[in-house]
């Protein structure tokens, strides 16, 4: 095979292998039975991808070749342990279908509450387990889950990326010395890791809408599994309007993602999408869930007030209809109940368009000092849309300059730096994030 040939192959390789990949480890994990080893035989499988696609040519159904590949090795790794006949037993079915391509029944997700059967929920609520801090439960859902790496995490977090990696590595050590069973957890333990598992889903799903790095601005593969899995969980959980916010505020914010980027994959921002291709069905699906998580009459969390932020823009038939008051009054109800630096950022730019730039301007420097915010791209960005529409085109070209710098998405970068390079004229369309984002616009 010649180079640039074996080079497509090994780039299709990586690709197959991000988008299947927390579903490879997810299936091998019922197996192994412990997340750090099925991670290692995931990536036992694109090794051998890697060696034998540039050769044999890549397989009609390369996600079903890695599956079956890991599973494989899983059952080997299985068969020398202590005793064959006990590990047969443990991991039942399991073994049983180790051969088959792995697909998510479709009948799974009709069942009933009791009978979901989603190794990737399983995924979720394992790596949410008591015996992890918070933190390491998201780093590491994030990690097996969507993919990500721990500079993307860290990224998300806005903390050092030895922190993430430190906090991956101990976590896999702590689930396999507690024996953590793969399982998705009732009653009380199941409530106790539901805001883990709700975060989780939410970065996953921010991380797909506003890539924190790479050369695409949308990862469209974690948005959907983000949103698959909020749709299982709140099938799993009728009874939780905080389940029913999540599904709300994601399936609304999905349905822009045909309008967010142009056809050479460019970053198209709120004020300039076509509301057209806006999907209707998933609208209708947003605000059938948003009542859902109103229904029971208690104050609404912050899903659920993200997911009525996003309503506002869902209804607005134009930028101009938008109702940014409401927006404002919203974010500043998430700011009491989820009170922090980026849902101020959000809040400043919803009160500038309500009130004007001066006065979102106000907030925005009062943010300044803020250190989780001090390497955050955002911050600069909307502190030049604002100067921009003040007349300050020289304060908002440095601040434009600024942000490109610190973002690591290509397209982004190259947002911003057209941004620098026009004003004035730029215009605010807010931060495009919200809590940590996905609220914005």
């Amino acid at each position: 095979m010649s180079a640039p040939q074996a080079d497509g192959t090994t780039a299709t390789v990586e690709t197959v292998f991000r988008i299947e990949s927390a579903r490879i480890i997810a299936a091998v994990t019922r197996i192994a039975r412990d997340i750090g080893i099925a991670e290692e035989l995931a990536q036992d499988a694109l090794v051998a991808a890697l060696e034998q696609w540039p050769e044999s040519g890549v397989p009609d159904n390369p996600g079903a070749w890695l599956m079956a590949t890991a599973r494989h090795r899983a059952i080997d790794l299985v068969r020398r342990r202590e005793t064959y006949a006990r590990k047969l037993a443990e991991v039942g079915r399991g073994l049983e279908t180790a051969g088959a391509a792995y697909e998510p029944d479709p009948a799974d997700l009709a069942s009933g509450p009791g009978d979901i059967d989603d190794d990737l929920l399983r995924l979720v609520f394992t790596a949410c387990h008591p015996v992890l801090s918070a933190e390491a439960r998201i780093a590491l859902t994030l990690r097996l889950l969507g993919g990500l790496t721990t500079t993307e995490i860290a990224r998300a977090f806005l903390v050092p990326e030895p922190t993430v990696a430190q906090r991956i590595v101990r976590a896999k050590r702590t689930l396999a010395k507690a024996a953590v069973p793969f399982e998705v957890p009732y009653g009380d333990d199941r409530a106790a890791r539901l805001s883990s598992v709700l975060e989780v889903i939410y970065l996953v799903f921010d991380e797909g809408y506003a890539a924190t790095e790479g050369d695409d601005w949308l990862r469209p593969a974690l948005c959907e599994d983000a949103l698959r899995l909020a749709r299982v969980l709140a099938a799993l959980m009728p009874d939780e309007p905080e389940v029913h916010g999540l599904a709300a505020l994601l399936e609304l914010q999905a349905s822009r993602t045909g309008a967010r980027t142009g056809p050479d994959g460019t970053p198209v921002l709120l004020a300039d999408q076509n509301r057209r291709r806006w999907d209707q069905l998933l609208i209708r699906r947003g605000f059938a869930a948003l009542g859902r998580a109103g229904a029971a009459g208690a104050p609404p969390g912050p899903y659920a007030l993200q997911a009525a932020i996003a309503a506002c823009h869902a209804r607005a038939v134009t930028y101009e209809d938008t109702d940014w008051p409401t927006i404002a009054a919203l974010y500043a109800r998430l700011t009491a109940v989820a009170p922090s630096p980026v849902v101020e950022l959000n809040r400043a730019v919803a009160v500038s368009m309500a009130e004007g730039p001066r006065a979102g301007l106000a907030l925005v420097d009062a943010l300044a000092a803020e250190p989780a915010l001090r390497e955050y791209h955002l911050l600069p960005s909307v502190r030049g849309d604002l100067l921009a529409r003040l007349g300050r085109t020289d304060q908002a070209r440095a601040e434009f300059e600024r942000a490109a710098s610190l973002t690591r998405n290509a397209r982004e970068r190259a947002l911003l730096r057209a941004k620098a390079d026009r004003t004035p004229g730029a215009t605010a369309d807010g931060t495009g994030r919200g809590a940590r984002g996905v609220s914005g616009p």
